[in-house]
C-alpha cells in the first residue's frame, strides 16, 4: 500500500566498467510508483506525494496494461516535438480541476516502467533486481502506448552509445542497476551518469540564504542575438563559511537603483516581451521566496551544468571560478553545446 519512497540513485563521473551492471536510460520526468488494485490506480511522487489528480488521461492505460494487482516503479514524461517536454510537464501540476483536463487532452503524458516492487500477494522488493526486471519484462513488454517499458542493456559499449545520443531526445544520461541488489527504498545503491558542461554566465542577482545569512543561490544570465539578458538558473549549494564571503565579494557590484536592472521593472535591452525573469512560482513550494537582490550585470562566472532544456539549465549548478577576464556581453547562448535532436520513437525501440 501506498505510500513508498523510491530507491535513488548516486552520481558519478563515468559509465562504470562491471559486469554486474543493468544500464537504462536515464528518463527527465517526474518519478512516479503507481499502485494497482483491480481498478484502483494511485500514483505516488518521489516525495511519497500522490499525483493521481494530475494525470488522469494515464488511469485507463495503466488498468489496461499492468497486472491486475502490482507496484510499478517509473516516471511520467511528456513526450513533444523535439523530445521530452520537462516545461509541459511542470504545467500539468495545477490546482484547478478544468486545467487539469484541459491539458491532459493538449499535452498527454506517458509513463515508463522501470522496476517491479509488488506482484498479486508478493512483494518482491527483496529479490534482486535481476529477477525484478525478467518478470517486469513479461509484465510490460507488449503494453501498448502510452505505457511503455525502458530499455536496457549488460553491454556497456551500446550504454555509452545512449549516453551519446539519447540527449538529442530529453533523456538526461544512464542509470546503473546492480542486478543482484534488492529494492531499498530511499538508498542511493544505483548509480547515475548525466552529462557534464562548463558555461560561463553573467551573475546579475542572488538569493540571500534562507537561514538570513549570506548567499544562498546565485542567478545567472545569458544574452540572446537581440542583446536580452534571460535567467537561465541558479548556481547554489554553497557551504555555510562561503556564503558570507559571497555576500562581502558581491557587495560592491549591487544596484541600489534597480530602474534599468534586466530583470526589474521595465528591464533593458532588445526585445523583453518574451524575456525570461527570475521570481516565477514554485509549483511544489508556493510559499517560498523568490525575491532576489538585483546585481549590475558586470561580474561573470563559469559554471557546471548538465542540461540545458527550453533556454535554461535544467537543474542548478555549481560555481567553477569567478571570470574576471570576461566581458559580460560576451556571455551569450552561442557558447552553449546543443544535441543533436533525435525522435523518441529510437529510444522506445532501443
Amino acid at each position: 500500500m501506498p505510500p513508498v519512497s523510491p530507491m535513488l540513485a548516486k552520481a558519478i563521473d563515468e559509465i562504470p566498467d562491471r559486469d554486474d551492471l543493468w544500464f537504462e536510460p536515464k528518463w527527465d520526468g517526474f518519478r512516479c510508483i503507481v499502485f494497482r488494485d483491480g481498478d484502483d490506480v494511485e500514483l505516488g511522487s518521489r516525495n511519497e506525494r500522490p499525483l493521481t489528480r494530475y494525470f488522469p488521461e494515464l488511469l485507463d492505460p495503466l488498468r489496461a496494461a499492468l497486472p491486475d494487482r502490482c507496484v510499478i516503479d517509473g516516471e511520467i514524461v511528456v513526450p513533444g516535438g523535439g523530445g521530452l517536454d520537462f516545461d509541459a510537464l511542470l504545467q500539468r501540476i495545477h490546482p484547478a480541476d478544468s486545467r487539469v483536463q484541459r491539458l491532459a487532452a493538449e499535452t498527454p503524458a506517458s509513463f515508463v516502467g522501470f522496476d517491479l516492487l509488488a506482484l498479486d500477494d508478493e512483494d518482491w522488493r527483496t529479490r534482486p533486481f535481476g529477477e525484478r526486471r525478467l518478470a517486469l519484462d513479461e509484465a510490460l513488454g507488449g503494453a501498448p502506448a502510452p505505457v511503455h517499458l525502458t530499455p536496457g542493456t549488460i553491454d556497456r559499449d551500446r550504454a555509452t552509445d545512449w549516453f551519446d545520443r539519447f540527449e538529442g531526445a530529453g533523456l538526461d544520461g544512464v542509470i546503473a542497476k546492480p542486478v543482484g541488489d534488492p529494492y531499498v527504498e530511499g538508498k542511493r545503491t544505483q548509480f547515475k551518469i548525466k552529462h557534464k558542461r562548463t558555461a560561463d554566465c553573467v551573475v546579475a542577482a542572488y538569493r540571500v540564504h534562507k537561514s538570513g545569512d549570506g548567499v544562498g543561490s546565485l542567478l545567472l544570465g545569458l544574452y540572446d542575438d537581440s542583446g536580452t539578458l534571460h535567467f537561465v538558473g541558479g548556481a547554489s549549494a554553497f557551504k555555510a563559511k562561503e556564503r558570507p564571503e559571497l555576500a562581502a565579494r558581491l557587495a560592491p557590484h549591487i544596484d541600489h537603483d534597480p530602474v534599468a536592472h534586466p530583470w526589474v521593472g521595465e528591464g533593458t535591452g532588445g526585445d523583453s516581451s518574451e524575456q525570461r525573469r527570475p521570481g516565477t512560482e514554485n509549483r511544489w513550494n508556493a510559499t517560498k521566496d523568490k525575491t532576489f537582490v538585483p546585481l549590475k550585470p558586470e561580474l561573470v562566472a563559469e559554471v557546471a551544468y548538465d542540461q540545458l532544456q527550453s533556454g535554461r539549465f535544467r537543474h542548478a549548478t555549481r560555481l567553477v571560478r569567478w571570470r574576471d577576464d570576461r566581458d559580460p556581453e560576451s556571455c551569450t547562448y552561442e557558447q552553449l553545446e546543443a544535441p543533436v535532436p533525435m525522435e523518441l520513437r529510437q529510444v522506445f525501440g532501443a
